[in-house]
C-alpha cells in the first residue's frame, strides 16, 4: 500500500496499489464508459477500498469450533459491534453498494448533501444519522469525490456532533485532490482517508482535474 503524507497535518492518506483499483479508476475516468458500466466500476472500486480500510480495524471475537477433523481456534468479526456505513448521496450510494458483502455486520445511515455550483458550499437536504453513536463505533464515511473538501468536512462535523472521535472514522473516496486533503489534515488529526487516486488540481468550478466528471450524474444517468 502506498501511503501519501499530507503537509501541515497528520491525516493519513492511503492509496492502495492493487492493480484492480487502478483498473477500475481507469474505467471510471473514460468519458466513453456508459452509465451502467460506470456505476458497476464505482461499486467494485468501493468494495476494494472498503476491504483495505477495514484491515486491522474490525472488532473481533476469539473462540473454538469443531471442524470435521478436530478443534480449531478461530476469530470472527464481532457481529455485536457493527460497522456504520455513511454514504453521502447521490454518488456515495454507488461507491458503498458492496459494503454489506465485504463486512459481515453493517448499518447504513444516509446523508444527502448538494454543492452550490456558485459558492461551492454544501447544503444538507437529508440526515438519517442517529442522535448519538454508540461508544467505540467504527464509521466508514463514503464520499466519492474529495475536491474542495466542503462536503466531507460538513459530514465529519455531523458525526463528531454525535459523539464520534477522529480515530473512529475512515473516509472512502474514489478520487481526492490536495485542497480537500489539506483541510481534512488541518482540522481532523488522526483521520484516515482511503482513495483510489490523488489528482493534482481543481478547475475554476471546483471539479477535480483530470478526475472523472460528476460521479453522481455518471452513476445514475441524471
Amino acid at each position: 500500500m502506498e501511503e501519501q503524507p499530507v503537509a501541515n497535518g497528520t491525516t493519513m492518506v492511503c492509496v492502495p496499489s492493487h492493480p484492480l483499483i487502478k483498473h477500475w479508476i481507469s474505467v471510471l475516468r473514460n468519458e466513453q464508459t456508459p452509465c451502467a458500466t460506470f456505476k458497476n466500476a464505482m461499486a467494485e472500486l468501493g468494495r476494494l477500498l472498503i476491504y483495505e480500510a477495514s484491515r486491522d480495524w474490525l472488532p473481533v471475537v476469539n473462540g473454538e469450533i469443531r471442524t470435521p477433523m478436530g478443534v480449531a481456534t478461530v476469530e470472527f468479526v464481532d457481529p455485536h459491534e457493527p460497522i456504520m456505513i455513511v454514504p453521502i448521496l447521490r454518488a456515495g450510494l454507488a461507491l458503498a453498494e458492496h459494503a454489506s458483502s465485504v463486512l459481515p455486520a453493517t448499518r447504513t445511515y444516509h446523508l444527502g448533501m448538494r454543492r452550490d455550483e456558485m459558492t461551492l458550499e454544501p447544503s444538507l437536504y437529508l440526515n438519517k444519522l442517529p442522535d448519538k453513536f454508540q461508544e467505540g463505533s467504527h464509521i466508514l464515511l463514503i464520499d466519492p469525490m474529495l475536491a474542495t473538501g466542503g462536503t466531507v468536512i460538513a459530514a465529519v462535523d455531523l458525526l463528531k456532533d454525535r459523539g464520534v472521535e477522529d480515530k473512529q472514522i475512515k473516509v472512502i473516496s474514489a478520487v481526492a485532490a490536495p485542497p480537500a486533503l489539506r483541510k481534512l489534515s488541518q482540522k481532523y488529526p488522526g483521520l484516515h482517508v482511503y482513495t483510489g487516486i490523488v489528482d493534482p488540481i481543481l478547475n475554476e468550478k471546483g471539479f477535480i482535474v483530470p478526475g472523472l466528471g460528476d460521479a453522481g450524474d455518471r452513476s445514475f444517468g441524471t
